[in-house]
C-alpha cells in the first residue's frame, strides 16, 4: 500500500467545464500535477466519453493518473485509471468489480470518520474529507475539521485527500495538517494561466511538507 499510496500525493486537480479543457489539463500537467479527476455533470455522454479518453491519454503521457468523478460506467468505458465516488454514486465493491484490482477508487467522506472507516474496509484506496474551507464549487457544503486529515489516515490506513476551497493561499496549511493530497478546482481551472497556477500550488505544497 505504501508504494501505491505514493502515487497519490501533492496537488490533485479536479476539472471544471471549459472550452479548452484538454489544453488546460495539459497546462496543469506541465505545471507538475500528477493526479487529475475529470468532473463534468453534463448530459452529453458521448462528449464526456470523448473528453475522458483524451484526458486519459494525455495523463498517461505525463505519467499521471486520470480518475473519473461519480460515473463508474464512464470510467470503465474510457479505461480511466479509477473513479471517485460520492454519497450517491455507487458502491466501492461495484467499482472494484467493474474496474479491476488495479483501479484507483476514492471516496468522499465529508466530515464523517465512520464513513471513511467503512469505505476503506470496503476497499477504497483513499478517503477525501471536506469541505476544508468554504468552496465556490459547493457553497452549501459543511466544513470538515482539518484534524480529520491525520485522524482519517490513522483510522483507515489509507491516504487522505483534502477538498474544498483550497488555493495557493491555504494549500500550505493543508499540507502541514497532514493531508496526502489536496484537491483543487477553481484555483486551477478558473485561472487565466493554469500552468502558472499549478506551478505555484505545487511549490507551496512542497514548501510546507
Amino acid at each position: 500500500m505504501a508504494d501505491r499510496a505514493a502515487a497519490l500525493s501533492g496537488v490533485y486537480a479536479v476539472t471544471q467545464p471549459r472550452a479548452d479543457l484538454e489544453a488546460a489539463v495539459a497546462a496543469v500537467l506541465r505545471g507538475g500535477v500528477r493526479v487529475v479527476q475529470y468532473r463534468d455533470k453534463g448530459e452529453d455522454r458521448q462528449r464526456r466519453l470523448d473528453e475522458a479518453v483524451a484526458l486519459r491519454r494525455l495523463c498517461e503521457g505525463y505519467g499521471a493518473l486520470l480518475l473519473v468523478n461519480d460515473d463508474i460506467g464512464l470510467a470503465e468505458a474510457a479505461a480511466a485509471h479509477g473513479v471517485h465516488l460520492g454519497r450517491e454514486d455507487g458502491a466501492v465493491a461495484e467499482a472494484r468489480q467493474r474496474l479491476g484490482e488495479g483501479a484507483w477508487i476514492g471516496a468522499s467522506c465529508y466530515d464523517d470518520l465512520d464513513r471513511a472507516r467503512r469505505l476503506a474496509a470496503d476497499g477504497a484506496d483513499y478517503v477525501a474529507f471536506g469541505s476544508i474551507y468554504p468552496s465556490p464549487t459547493k457553497p452549501d457544503a459543511h466544513l470538515a475539521p482539518m484534524g480529520l486529515l491525520t485522524r482519517g489516515r490513522e483510522a483507515t490506513g489509507r491516504p487522505t485527500v483534502a477538498i474544498g476551497g483550497i488555493d495557493a493561499s491555504n494549500i500550505g496549511e493543508v499540507a502541514a495538517a497532514g493531508a496526502d493530497a489536496a484537491a483543487v478546482v477553481s484555483a486551477l481551472f478558473g485561472a487565466e494561466e493554469p500552468e502558472a497556477a499549478a506551478r505555484r500550488l505545487v511549490a507551496e505544497w512542497r514548501r510546507s511538507r
